[in-house]
């Protein structure tokens, strides 16, 4: 398993790069989305480029409060349906299954979002993850 990244949304993109900025972050790469109307930026530190800082712009409007604006922590995991799986078999939840073989995402005790991220590409679709519905939020 590796650390990828922690997602928050913003709604002033410009002001936010600024703030981490100045504590020493730098882009490494922005991802538009025009289908789902949002921004992905991420940020690193020079010399720690794998652990990211992921701004989340969505192009229409919305309030954040405070528990809204953070979003998940992601990890890359050497097989999903394994991962999954595992989970499942001590009771948890799969919110957001992995039925692309890539991506699948679950909740910690507290409700915090774990982006669980295939490495090496997705891996082929398969039951019971490809026909499995999403389970509340993440």
């Amino acid at each position: 398993m590796k650390y990828l990244h922690t997602m928050i949304r913003v709604t002033d993109p410009a002001k936010t790069i600024a703030f981490f900025e100045l504590l020493g972050l730098k882009e490494v790469r922005r991802m538009e989305n025009e289908k789902g109307r949002f921004t992905l930026i991420f940020l690193s530190a020079p010399g720690d480029e794998g652990a990211e800082v992921e701004l989340t712009y969505n192009w229409d409007p919305e309030e954040y409060g405070e528990g809204r604006n953070f979003g998940h922590l992601a990890y890359r995991v050497d097989n999903i349906y394994d991962t999954c799986q595992r989970l499942m078999d001590s009771g948890v939840t799969i919110n957001r299954p992995p039925r692309d073989g890539h991506m699948a995402f679950v909740r910690t005790p507290d409700n915090i979002s774990i982006e669980l991220l295939q490495a090496d590409g997705a891996l082929d679709p398969a039951e019971p993850w490809a026909s499995m519905p999403n389970t509340g939020k993440w």
